[in-house]
């Protein structure tokens, strides 16, 4: 059994220096696809950050104080529910200062001055509203009724920053995943040629492997270990480029004014290392997948 490991990773390594440069080749296409893969999934993340306080068709937040009576919630809650024409009072969502403030702590995640100044006891609580009518007037005209309303501190609309970040967002992730889906291909092409270059010049040693009874399987396990390899290392060199990419949006997004709401942008360090994750295995996946085809279509021939 070891004798056999200790053979794969043998035949993997000479491999890997008879082919330098198709390898080299092989990793940095398949580093830069899957670097532009996790720019994708980043990019998502920090916009969904951006728009969080807008998901479930919300176009309208009511800010209430924080020294808000309950009467006055109450009153706020009852006007809104009094106009059921209007407004959809099944997904109307009040949000207590718990759930507010964990709301607010993935908004101003890259924007820790401004989350220092707010606590679950100082943070205004919320309405989520969900208008019936598309009628930007209409619900421009609710917005400043609402905002008299004894213990409102203020009244967000959507369409004030929803659909430039989203169209945005949309045309980012497009044009990113496009690129990368394409970029695999040719990572897959590329070890798929890797792989069989190194069979063609070891043609004659598998002819005698095979006379002699080696396996098919014995046979290819150290070409689609050298893919997977290729893949693989190319997942870790576009995990450090990933990483000092966000480091840099990071520090760019975190120089800007505090309170501009553009803090919302930077991604959390925990999800960066998801997203790693992720990577690594798709690496693996694309190197495999592209030794497997071409150890066994060589060998079938």
């Amino acid at each position: 059994m070891f004798s056999r490991i200790a053979y794969a990773l043998r035949e993997t390594w000479e491999s890997f220096r008879r082919n330098l440069t198709l390898t080299a080749a092989a990793v940095l296409t398949s580093a830069v696809s899957l670097l532009l893969v996790g720019s994708t999934f980043l990019i998502q993340r920090a916009f969904e950050n951006l728009l969080v306080q807008w998901r479930g068709d919300v176009e309208m937040i009511i800010f209430v104080r924080s020294d808000a009576s309950a009467e006055q919630i109450a009153l706020v809650d009852q006007v809104l529910r009094a106009s059921p024409t209007i407004i959809d009072v099944d997904k109307l969502r009040y949000l207590n200062k718990t759930e507010s403030y964990e709301e607010a702590k993935r908004i101003f995640a890259g924007d820790p001055d401004t989350l220092g100044l707010l606590t679950p006891e100082t943070i205004p609580t919320q309405f989520k509203v969900v208008p019936l009518s598309d009628d930007p007037t209409l619900v421009r005209s609710l917005s400043d009724q609402y905002r008299t309303l004894p213990g409102v501190e203020a009244v967000a609309l959507a369409e004030d920053e929803f659909e430039v970040i989203s169209t945005l967002s949309n045309f980012i992730r497009v044009v990113t995943l496009i690129t990368s889906l394409v970029l695999l291909l040719v990572a897959v092409g590329l070890i798929w040629n890797t792989i069989r270059t190194a069979m063609f010049a070891r043609r004659r040693e598998i002819e005698v492997m095979k006379l002699v009874g080696a396996t098919n399987w014995f046979i290819r396990i150290p070409f689609m270990l050298e893919g997977l390899l290729q893949g693989l290392i190319g997942g870790v060199v576009s995990c450090g480029g990933l990483w000092v990419l966000n480091s840099a949006w990071t520090s760019g997004v975190t120089s800007f004014k505090p309170g501009t709401g553009i803090s919302s942008l930077v991604v959390p360090d925990s999800y960066l290392t998801s997203v790693m994750f992720i990577l690594l295995a798709i690496g693996a996946v694309v190197g495999a997948v592209g030794s497997a085809i071409a150890a066994t279509r060589f060998l079938d021939v």
